[in-house]
């Protein structure tokens, strides 16, 4: 074989190798960069609620501090980060608190369902139906025991409340089902139905970002194709760049992408999720999250 056919075959196999590969690309008048589509990383690692109770006596344990999204200030030391489902628009949304640290995981998360969103997230739309006094009564075999929680708002609003609770207790690694009265356990499946096409898990609401920002979540989009971009304090586009999630088109799959934009002094901002119709163009599914843009430093 000579030397020409062996380097048109190596050329050729690295070409095979390359395809399947999320895409992204840059959109907008500003420098963009995407990291490639991954699963996006936990919003928290809080210490679990012990075995068999819903609080426990307190123990020794000991609190990490998971790394920050590239583009947001990490929690201080001594802190719990809980990940917490409330309502929007008749579905369920993602926020995360920071708390002083618990062993008692399971009760801070649902007295944070009840207590509501901040008042930075209630300006979003979110929302919540969980009553106050909702308690686990204990944890075994990976099932969080709780009663029967109120009908108020008819069945779609009680399979809400429960979406509320099973999609914020089974992020601890000892919660895998939600069992509510003589009932029989649900988990996250059951609830599936209940997300939004696109889910922002970073950055929070009201979160101080610098460039780039990364920008994480679920979506079940057209082609898979995620698309964000950032507003300044006018509404003006300043960045933009799409991605691919995992999966799209009837699936839900993850996406990640980093967003380079540009600003010459803090300010509010915006950063917006969403899908390109493919009928007209148009961005829809739009989640909205407002943010404090800082100069890149």
């Amino acid at each position: 074989m000579t030397r020409a056919a062996v380097t048109a075959g190596i050329v050729a196999l690295l070409a095979v190798s390359g395809c399947g590969e999320p895409r992204s690309g840059a959109l907008g008048p500003a420098p963009t960069a995407a990291a490639p589509a991954a699963s996006a990383p936990p919003a928290a690692t809080p210490e679990p609620a012990p075995t068999g109770t819903g609080t426990g006596p307190p123990g020794p344990t000991t609190v990490t501090t998971p790394p920050a999204p590239t583009g947001t200030t990490a929690p201080p030391a001594g802190t719990v980060t809980i990940e917490l489902w409330y309502v929007r628009d008749g579905r369920i949304a993602p926020t995360r608190h920071t708390r002083p640290a618990t062993v008692a995981t399971s009760r801070l998360a649902l007295t944070e369902l009840a207590t509501g969103p901040t008042a930075a997230e209630r300006a979003t739309g979110l929302a919540t139906l969980v009553p106050a006094g909702t308690e686990v009564s204990r944890i075994a075999d990976g099932t969080a025991v709780l009663g029967v929680l109120p009908t108020t708002g008819g069945p779609a609003a009680v399979r809400l409340r429960e979406a509320q609770v099973v999609w914020t207790l089974t992020q601890f690694p000892t919660v895998r089902r939600v069992r509510f009265g003589t009932a029989g356990p649900v988990d996250r499946t059951d609830y599936a139905d209940l997300l939004p096409p696109i889910v922002v898990t970073t950055p929070l609401i009201g979160a101080r970002v610098t460039s780039p920002v990364t920008v994480t979540g679920t979506a079940d989009v057209f082609e898979a194709t995620v698309n964000v971009r950032v507003l300044d304090a006018a509404g003006r586009e300043i960045a933009t760049t799409f991605t691919t999630a995992t999966c799209g088109t009837g699936c839900r799959g993850d996406y990640r992408v980093a967003v380079n934009y540009r600003v010459d002094r803090e300010q509010a901002g915006t950063v917006e999720v969403y899908e390109v119709s493919p009928a007209d163009g148009s961005r829809t599914k739009v989640v909205a999250v407002p943010v404090r843009l800082t100069p890149r430093r």
